[in-house]
């Protein structure tokens, strides 16, 4: 017997009666987003290794080991996407979109890190990503923040998130801050943890928000980044919290927020579920980046902006919403039943006049014939709401019966008053 190829670890496959869930959030953050005067931008998902080493760093982690990294034909090295915003600046260099000009833009798509799967984090994994270029005032960070909690109130889970805010200052600052964090770190090197012990050399701020409870009671003795802060970044945090406290969202502000990737500068935030994803809590994460357009070749640009895990929210709103079956169930809005001689070719142009009619409600026609109870299961099984019924006398008189299958009542009606029963019956 043949075996059977099975997917690769930590990258999922995900069946139809999850993709409506996925269709239902997705299309919820695009019409907020839409709502806001955001454009969509496409990128692609392979881009050069050398974009991700410039722009995040040559000793983050996501650079030293979670990158999916290959050589062409052609001896380029080449790398599956791990994050999205090195690209969308990467695109906009490209195409010009940034010189004096003011962008708002998002994308969807899959992003690939080589990681240990887990709840809450796969290797192959997918975002929402906004991200906008051309104001560096602290208002555009409110509205990105404000933009997210919209997003939770119309997905039902506002109570169920918090959100934490930080700043970071300007490089400079962060350069300061992270000699003196280095300076602690060695003196107490002994009570370090392995994982610890090597990012005080290669990324020592993200020894700030280790999981690890002795390293946090550790912490607690060193100078927080905000005794550094330039007046600058000062003033520019102190005006955001004022725009949150004055559109009333709650925040708290967390100064061992410090973000994975190295280009954060000024504001970071995170939006952090409170129950349901255990250590993988943060389902929406970003801030500014100022300096990285630059970085990668164009002309000097403010930027902010966020990420957020799909995966994250589909498994919150599963450990929260109580009208997921609703949602997971709703296939098929009618269902065309056919049986007896010529009724199946009758029944599948009845039904594609219907399409044409009435192109907002789902069809599905019963293939494979059966018995009416047989066919009756088949539309139940697929959640239709509505059963027309074409058998031989039907086909005769030009009537349809047409069933409710949520109360069991039905009717037989002309042909040509399907559609307005069906407006009447199906929201």
């Amino acid at each position: 017997m043949v075996k059977y190829i099975q997917a690769i670890r930590g990258i999922n496959d995900y069946l139809p009666k999850d993709t409506l869930i996925w269709q239902h959030i997705e299309c919820i953050i695009k019409e907020v987003l839409c709502n806001y005067g955001y454009s969509e931008i496409r990128l692609p998902i392979l881009e050069y290794t050398s974009l991700f080493r410039r722009a995040i760093g040559e000793m983050n982690d996501v650079v030293e080991k979670e990158m999916y990294t290959f050589e062409d034909r052609n001896g380029q090295s080449l790398t599956l996407r791990p994050e999205g915003t090195a690209c969308c600046v990467r695109a906009g260099i490209e195409h010009g979109l940034f010189f004096n000009q003011e962008q708002r833009l998002w994308y969807i798509g899959p992003m690939f890190r080589y990681e240990r799967p887990q709840k809450g984090r796969y290797r192959q994994f997918y975002q929402i990503g906004v991200e906008i270029f051309g104001l560096e005032g602290p208002d555009i960070d409110a509205e990105l923040i404000m933009l997210t909690s919209r997003c939770w109130k119309a997905l039902g889970i506002s109570e169920y998130v918090e959100l934490e805010i930080n700043s970071l200052g300007s490089l400079e600052t962060r350069a300061r801050y992270r000699r003196e964090l280095v300076d602690f770190l060695k003196q107490h090197s002994n009570m370090l943890d392995e994982d610890c012990k090597r990012r005080m050399h290669t990324n020592p701020l993200r020894v700030l928000d280790s999981k690890n409870p002795e390293i946090q009671k550790l912490l607690k003795d060193v100078s927080t980044l905000s005794v550094f802060l330039d007046e600058s970044s000062r003033q520019h945090f102190i005006n955001l919290c004022v725009l949150l406290d004055h559109v009333g969202i709650k925040y708290r502000v967390n100064e061992r927020l410090v973000r994975g990737l190295d280009y954060y500068n000024r504001t970071v935030f995170e939006w952090v579920a409170k129950q349901g994803l255990g250590a993988q809590g943060t389902i929406c994460g970003g801030g500014r980046y100022d300096d990285l357009v630059e970085k990668l070749g164009g002309h000097p640009t403010p930027a902010v902006g966020l990420g957020m895990g799909l995966e994250r929210l589909m498994l919150l709103i599963k450990t929260i919403n109580p009208n997921l079956d609703k949602i997971r169930k709703n296939f098929v809005d009618v269902y065309v039943i056919a049986l007896g001689e010529g009724t199946q070719c009758a029944a599948i142009k009845l039904t594609e006049k219907l399409r044409d009619l009435n192109p907002k409600y789902k069809f599905m026609t019963n293939f494979g014939g059966g018995s009416f109870k047989k066919q009756f299961t088949r539309a139940n099984k697929w959640g239709a709401s509505i059963a027309l019924v074409l058998g031989e006398n039907e086909l005769k008189t030009g009537k349809v019966l047409i069933k409710n299958l949520r109360t069991g009542n039905q009717q037989m009606l002309n042909q040509s008053e399907i559609s307005i029963m069906l407006k009447a019956l199906l929201p």
